[in-house]
């Protein structure tokens, strides 16, 4: 038991430095400036962002969960998870092939518009895992899928209010380099592309109750778009 509680806390430790890693990379290292590399480098990058992407959607298939359940405890799928996505995390900003260009730079006051983007969606993402359980999501305490089903705060905007921060901040930046942009159109497109299957494993997961909720809440991840 006490390798498995430091199996789990260091697999938190691990999510939130793969996080502050991401965040870092973003503002700093995509943000420079470069010519244009070419087609190649974006074929390269939307492959490994794929990579890092399929995991989710591998690992959340009941077929796959049913396999990986017989070599790993139910109680470590979670950690497991969190493990994998995190090292994934790691590897796209370490393999990353900078693309360069340059889409737009946006100075003087209009930057606070962009800051503005920035920080709602930085406060969808806060709100959201507040909601979720940030314990939970980084896989340190146990989710209770049958009382988990959160309505509630941002989720009465959109199913996803994550992903909708996510697009929020990734498309915020006034200085858009090609590598930025590039990052959020490739990250923002799997998750558009993903939502149909993730919400067939809440409609098995939670049944009657997540088809009230599509009805209740019509917006997918950006309000009354999608």
């Amino acid at each position: 038991m006490r390798f498995e509680r430091v199996v789990v806390w260091s697999g938190g430790g691990i999510f939130a430095a793969s996080l502050a890693l991401l965040a870092g990379w973003f503002l700093v290292s995509l943000g420079r400036t470069a010519p244009f590399g070419g087609w190649q480098p974006i074929a390269v990058d939307a492959i490994l962002f794929l990579v890092f992407a399929a995991h989710h959607s591998v690992l959340a298939r009941g077929s796959v969960q049913a396999l990986v359940r017989k070599i790993c405890p139910e109680r470590l799928l979670r950690t497991l998870y969190v493990w994998t996505a995190s090292i994934l995390l790691v590897l796209v900003c370490w393999l990353w092939q900078p693309i360069g260009g340059h889409a737009f730079r946006i100075t003087g006051l209009p930057t606070v518009v962009h800051i503005a983007v920035a920080l709602t969606g930085l406060a969808f993402i806060v709100l959201s895992v507040r909601a979720i359980d940030a314990l939970e999501l980084a896989g340190i305490r146990q989710s209770h899928a049958s009382v988990n089903l959160q309505i509630t705060g941002p989720y009465r905007v959109v199913r996803h209010p994550l992903y909708l921060g996510w697009m929020l901040i990734v498309f915020a930046p006034a200085n858009m380099t090609g590598d930025r942009l590039a990052f959020a159109l490739i990250s923002s497109a799997y998750l558009v592309i993903a939502i149909p299957w993730e919400e067939r494993s809440l409609e098995a997961t939670y049944g009657d109750a997540y088809q009230r909720y599509k009805q209740k809440v019509r917006s997918r991840v950006i309000p009354y778009v999608y």
